[in-house]
């Protein structure tokens, strides 16, 4: 397959490898800010490629690729339940649980807020006690 395969080459992994050997002169520390680098990362075995002169830092992740299914789900039933009010960041409104999303909830009348910062939500709990 055009763009997966060529990228599962271990011949040139291995190349590649050597060559990044040679040019760490010095450590160096890369910061993966996604979980999904992070499980590519470790799924692949690159980081056990790399020289030991080359840190990898597992980052904050965004919380789309790193928010288990089953933290999802009980969000869902949380969002679900009457007389709750549900604040989230808008990116994870749409993220699947096993069954159901935030988004579904909200179109089902559920009251799903979008906030921009835990200020909002802050502000929201305290104008809704």
């Amino acid at each position: 397959m055009k763009y997966l395969e060529e990228y599962r080459d271990a011949r040139a992994a291995r190349h590649y490898s050597r060559l990044l050997r040679k040019m760490v002169t010095r450590p160096w520390t890369i910061m993966e800010v996604c979980g999904g680098q992070t499980h590519a990362i470790v799924r692949f075995g690159v980081d056990e490629l790399l020289p030991p002169e080359i840190m990898l830092v597992h980052g904050p992740g965004c919380p789309v690729c790193v928010t288990p299914v089953e933290l999802i789900d009980k969000a869902v039933e949380i969002a679900a339940r009457p007389n709750v009010i549900f604040c989230s960041f808008g990116d994870m409104l749409r993220v699947p649980g096993s069954n159901s999303d935030l988004f579904s909830v909200k179109a089902r009348g559920g009251d799903v807020r979008i906030v921009y910062s835990p200020l909002d939500a802050l502000k929201i709990a305290r104008e809704n006690p």
